[in-house]
């Protein structure tokens, strides 16, 4: 059986901290080096490992299983968005964060579609960067601002039509993602079991014929399900 994802447990003035442990890909040592220090500074953020290749993330995802990759874009064996679901498949459960100089609406509904939990610009401040990694954690999105939106509607126009009717525990699921919740948000806002919030969710992406949180909230705004 794969192992999961790992967080480290941490003590801060004597309550315990479980600690988001992150494995950054990263060719440029300025750049990884100012990353590291920035995760690495707040009380529940890790970064566990680098990778200065793709190769080497694989190899990596494997034997650190972090709970979140960030994946800077361009590296010098290839393009990181089409490494997401080999990273995803050599650590399951890990969640990748796209990393990225350039962004663009197309570039925000390719990540999606790879399997991505989000993109950030380099061009943003540390702290998007810190705030994304913990949404990607916890189940959410986290793209720069503007992208989102953009690739919502890029996906919106290639996906398939809906499935069979939502129930209207599935609807209000949907609204919730559509506010951009994680499941475990979920779970608490309907008041249910963390599993029958991933029950309620996967049902919903089964019946829009979406690959992906995001892609269903894409298909929804389509249909006019949500505003």
């Amino acid at each position: 059986m794969p192992s999961t994802p790992q967080t480290t447990p941490d003590t801060v003035r004597g309550a315990a901290v479980e600690r988001i442990t992150i494995l950054l890909v990263e060719d440029h040592d300025m750049v990884a080096e100012a990353i590291r220090l920035a995760l690495d500074r707040t009380d529940d953020l890790e970064v566990v490992g680098r990778s200065l290749s793709l190769r080497d993330a694989l190899a990596d995802a494997i034997r650190l299983r972090p709970a979140v990759v960030v994946l800077d874009r361009r590296l010098p064996d290839g393009d990181g968005i089409a490494a997401i679901a080999a990273l995803k498949a050599a650590a399951p459960g890990t969640r990748v964060l796209v990393l990225t100089g350039e962004g663009t609406p197309a570039l925000a509904a390719r990540v999606a579609e790879a399997g991505g939990s989000g993109l950030i610009l380099k061009a943003g401040n540390l702290a998007e960067l810190q705030d994304g990694v913990r949404r990607v954690a916890a189940g959410e999105v986290a793209f720069s601002k503007g992208l989102l939106s953009g690739a919502l509607d890029r996906l919106a126009g290639r996906t398939a039509g809906l499935g069979a009717t939502l129930t209207p525990r599935e609807r209000e699921t949907l609204c919730l993602l559509g506010d951009g919740l994680g499941t475990a948000d979920i779970s608490r806002r309907l008041g249910v079991a963390l599993n029958t919030a991933r029950n309620h969710v996967q049902r919903v992406l089964e019946k829009l014929g979406a690959r992906s949180q995001l892609e269903a909230v894409a298909v929804a705004r389509r249909e006019g399900l949500l505003r």
